[in-house]
């Protein structure tokens, strides 16, 4: 299985993960702290700067789309109660 590398840029923690796995889901097994409210892309609590990495990320579906434009997010911001990690990405929860 093809691995990923996550970085949350604001602790300073690098984790090997699985190629696939959410990015909230990591967060929440190292303590990260991004906040969530519904984690189906409904609400946007979840958005998350990628500060490198985008390509190496899952396509938005339309309901995050949707949720990114509602909140109007900046073209690096995803959701991360969506987002899978295909690759090596570095984030910075909040914004």
């Amino acid at each position: 299985m093809a691995k990923a590398i996550l970085t949350f840029a604001d602790i300073g923690v690098s984790v090997t993960v699985p190629a696939g796995t959410r990015i909230i889901e990591v967060s929440e097994k190292v303590g990260a702290g991004i906040v969530y409210g519904c984690r189906e892309s409904d609400c946007g609590t979840c958005l998350t700067e990628i500060v490198t990495g985008m390509e190496n990320l899952s396509i938005p579906s339309p309901i995050e789309l949707a949720t990114l434009a509602e909140k109007k997010a900046k073209a690096n911001m995803r959701l991360a109660c969506q987002t899978l990690v295909l690759g090596d990405v570095t984030i910075k929860p909040g914004y």
